[in-house]
């Protein structure tokens, strides 16, 4: 038997997004980048939290907006939360460094910005806090 990767998954999921959502297909992008961003010895250990929270975000099945329920909507939020740890990464780090490991010949600066910026409206002030909260980033 062959599991499928995580990354291909997402994907999958994310293949028949509808327009308005189309910031999403930079999801898995995004995944991939968390998980490369773990590779690097430099990264300390509070950001190691703040990346490993981001991904278990999303394979938590029932997360804040589950996707088991809307469908590639349920993306929506793990995109968010991986732009807003990503953005700590690269205020720490610099975005040149997330260029190096990122994977995809778009800039990473403005990927995130449309993603947070997508994201964000379709997010009202206590989704996001319940997205931070139930990722163990805000208390």
């Amino acid at each position: 038997m062959k599991f499928k990767d995580f990354f291909d998954v997402l994907e999958e999921n994310l293949a028949d997004c509808d327009e308005s959502l189309s910031f999403l297909h930079y999801g898995p992008d995004l995944f991939d980048l968390l998980c490369k961003i773990l590779y690097e010895k430099s990264i300390d250990h509070d950001t190691r939290l703040k990346i490993n929270a981001a991904i278990a975000y999303y394979v938590i099945p029932l997360d804040t907006i589950s996707e088991q329920f809307y469908g590639p909507y349920g993306y929506v939020d793990d995109v968010f939360l991986t732009v807003f740890v990503l953005m700590d990464v690269a205020d720490e780090y610099g975005f040149v460094f997330l260029q190096r490991l990122w994977d995809n010949p778009e800039d990473i600066k403005t990927v995130m910005d449309e993603c947070f910026e997508k994201s964000i409206e379709l997010l009202d002030d206590d989704l996001v806090d319940s997205i931070l909260k139930y990722s163990g980033l805000m208390e």
